[in-house]
């Protein structure tokens, strides 16, 4: 029971941490817009997000498997990885990081600042359709967990910093077009505090079958004995 309580206290603050960078960035930049200062336009939001997502999954890791991602624990216990139970509570302290964050922001950042970024939640670009969004988020979501999958077989734990190297790339493929989730609970942290529900779905569906598709792939390409993987 001590385990796990360790494993789902590191995927809530690891998730946490990450939305904390990756939402706080763009309220950032509408603070800075308002000021008239520089900004950190899409890459500074890409690296600021791949940076959190690299130094977190390489610390938390060896406690968790450093999952902080809903889609990551779906490809995990799609390939028999992670049981239904473990994916319950995984996915349940990733969301409650994501919200935890929000939250945060919200408390600490300027009114005007947060409102005017809806407090890092992802927007649709007006010429993308759903199933467009969609499909976007789960090529780059599958990117990101294909890397956190092979590195864990060919290692034993996944590479934090390749993750986030794959990250900040997708962010800035991505950013303009659906703001780059890549993971279910950094959209919907942000989504239930700002109440801004448009199009939600988008990162629902789209990084949840990246993540899924991206375990199968792993598994098809082959692992090493003793892989283990939590």
């Amino acid at each position: 029971m001590r385990r796990v309580i360790r494993q789902l206290g590191a995927e809530l603050l690891g998730t946490f941490l990450v939305v904390l960078a990756a939402a706080g960035a763009p309220a950032v930049d509408a603070w800075l817009h308002a000021a008239g200062q520089p900004m950190l336009g899409t890459l500074g939001a890409a690296l600021a997000y791949g940076l959190a997502a690299a130094a977190m999954t390489e610390a938390l890791a060896p406690v968790s498997g450093g999952h902080l991602n809903p889609a990551i624990s779906l490809g995990a216990w799609v390939t028999r990885r992670l049981n239904a139970l473990g994916l319950f509570g995984y996915v349940a302290a990733q969301l409650a990081g994501g919200i935890a964050a929000a939250w945060l922001l919200r408390a600490l950042v300027p009114e005007s600042a947060w409102r005017a970024a809806a407090l890092g939640t992802p927007a649709l670009a007006s010429s993308l359709t759903r199933v467009q969004g969609m499909g976007l988020e789960a090529a780059l979501t599958f990117a990101v967990a294909l890397v956190f999958f092979r590195t864990a077989i060919v290692s034993g734990r996944p590479s934090g910093w390749a993750v986030g190297a794959v990250v900040a790339a997708a962010g800035m493929v991505g950013g303009p077009l659906t703001g780059a989730a890549l993971n279910p609970a950094r959209a919907f942290g942000p989504a239930i505090v700002s109440h801004q529900w448009a199009n939600i779905g988008v990162w629902w569906v789209g990084p949840l079958t990246g993540g899924a598709l991206a375990g199968w792939a792993a598994e098809a390409l082959g692992k090493t004995p003793g892989e283990r993987m939590a």
